[in-house]
């Protein structure tokens, strides 16, 4: 297909005069479309992760380059996509939005992908498997070399989301992004860089496959105004160092206060910036907590996650506050 050229992307270069964007001539610099490709921010992405800058693709949110991998490689009614269970609700939804059928593997019982039982739900129309490692609501890093033996037994798409990395002592798939073409990795601005409210996500893969990407994106998919705050969030990676240790630190600290509670039954292992904890009541603690003003998340519904709640490491006065409160309903 041929994608939408837009007046950005006819001229690139040095005027002083533009006239060819049917814009506003007032009110600079947010009269003018923004780069469409966002080439500045991602030099600098490109920089800060050691990847190349032709890789790169920036969408509103992790949620857009997850819709358009299905849009892309998958025929609706037709083609299939296999992912884990529990994990992050939206690749179920963007399937359904796409009319794609969505098969889901339950983790074993160490919340781990169950590589035989996931490549036997793969068939010769299954064209994407999504992956989330740190996966979400559990909180753990899946195994890398079951990982690696899905990349190799699976010659469609897999998707490895990393939105929660930076809190994780294990490296990127991004260092073996050229060793496997056939992925692609998701990471965001929204955990660890704290800018959720920016809508900016990442997704890293070969040129050839960004290259597709871009053909089916929305023009100006991201603002001027996010691709100016990331590149502020940039300039600064000291201060979202600092903020990941102390969340790291914080972290810690609730895993060892969570258990010392008679309402806590369980915490999981996690290496991301939550903690899934098995409570003896889910949905009355719940209650409690947000009667006393505290939202956690309740996953007592979801597969495996039975009695559990889902607690976001927080700042040190609402971890503690958190604490007493847990206290006070056992």
């Amino acid at each position: 297909m041929q994608p939408y050229s837009s007046a950005r992307d006819e001229f690139q270069g040095e005027a002083t005069v533009f006239l060819d964007a049917n814009e506003n001539p007032y009110n600079h610099p947010y009269n003018r479309y923004p780069d469409p490709l966002q080439w500045e921010l991602k030099k600098k992405i490109a920089t800060y992760k050691g990847v190349n800058v032709e890789s790169i693709f920036l969408g509103n949110g992790s949620d857009e380059p997850i819709d358009l991998v299905i849009r892309v490689f998958c025929e609706p009614t037709v083609d299939n996509i296999v992912s884990i269970a529990p994990s992050y609700g939206m690749y179920e939804v963007a399937a359904h939005v796409n009319n794609v059928e969505f098969r889901k593997v339950q983790l074993d019982t160490n919340f781990d992908v169950d590589v035989d039982a996931l490549l036997q739900a793969v068939n010769a129309r299954t064209k994407v498997i999504f992956l989330c490692s740190p996966n979400n609501p559990t909180g753990n890093n899946l195994s890398r070399e079951r990982i690696h033996r899905i990349l190799e037994s699976f010659e469609g798409i897999v998707v490895v989301d990393e939105a929660y990395i930076d809190f994780a002592d294990t490296p990127s798939f991004l260092t073996e992004l050229v060793k496997f073409p056939n992925q692609i990795v998701l990471q965001t601005f929204s955990k660890a860089w704290g800018a959720a409210g920016v809508r900016l996500g990442m997704a890293f893969a070969s040129p050839e496959i960004v290259k597709v990407l871009n053909k089916v994106k929305y023009p100006y998919n991201v603002n001027l105004l996010t691709q100016e705050y990331a590149l502020k969030l940039l300039a600064e990676p000291e201060k979202m160092q600092a903020q990941l240790r102390r969340i790291l630190s914080e972290r810690a600290w609730l895993q060892e206060r969570l258990p010392q509670l008679k309402c806590v039954r369980k915490i999981y292992p996690t290496d991301a910036n939550f903690i899934l904890a098995e409570v003896t009541d889910a949905n009355a603690i719940y209650n409690y907590l947000v009667q006393a003003g505290i939202i956690v998340r309740n996953r007592t519904n979801v597969t495996m996650c039975a009695g559990c709640l889902r607690i976001t490491v927080g700042t040190p006065e609402e971890n503690r506050a958190l604490i007493t409160a847990l206290e006070g309903c056992q």
